[in-house]
């Protein structure tokens, strides 16, 4: 594939900026004393959504607004079928961005299920990282 001109570049960099910093966010959150295990699995979700919407933009695949991690690697499958196979686990994380963002009747988070999520989102992230910066 081509390098995306300078205008698509600089926003697959800036979608993958904003996912590094919800992993950061996620060190943050996880700290021992901090240990905000919903907002770990939050941000986790976040950084995933935003490090694939990254690569979509770096290979100029439009997608529609949403939080559904599943419809955004279904999109990547043509692109980077190699990432969307191997980032299928990440669509588990995709609740913790819609209905866990408000009350409601669903199971808590625990530690196991944030760090879990913690490093979904650190692969997802690192494994897009790669892919663009490598161009």
């Amino acid at each position: 594939m081509k390098r995306p001109d300078a205008e698509v570049e600089a926003l697959a960099v800036g979608w993958l900026a904003k996912a590094e910093v919800d992993v950061l966010a996620c060190d943050s959150l996880a700290a021992p004393g901090t240990e905000l295990w919903e907002a770990v699995a939050f941000h986790s979700q976040q950084a995933v959504e935003k490090a694939l919407k990254a690569l979509l933009v770096w290979h100029q695949v439009e997608f529609p607004k949403t939080h559904d991690i599943q419809r955004l690697l279904d999109l990547l499958a043509d692109a980077d079928p190699e990432l969307a196979r191997a980032s299928v686990g990440a669509a588990a994380l995709t609740p913790y961005g819609v209905e866990y963002r408000y009350p409601g009747e669903y199971p808590p988070v625990d530690r196991d299920s944030a760090s879990s999520a913690q490093s979904v989102a650190r692969q997802v992230c690192q494994e897009v990282a790669q892919r663009i910066r490598a161009g």
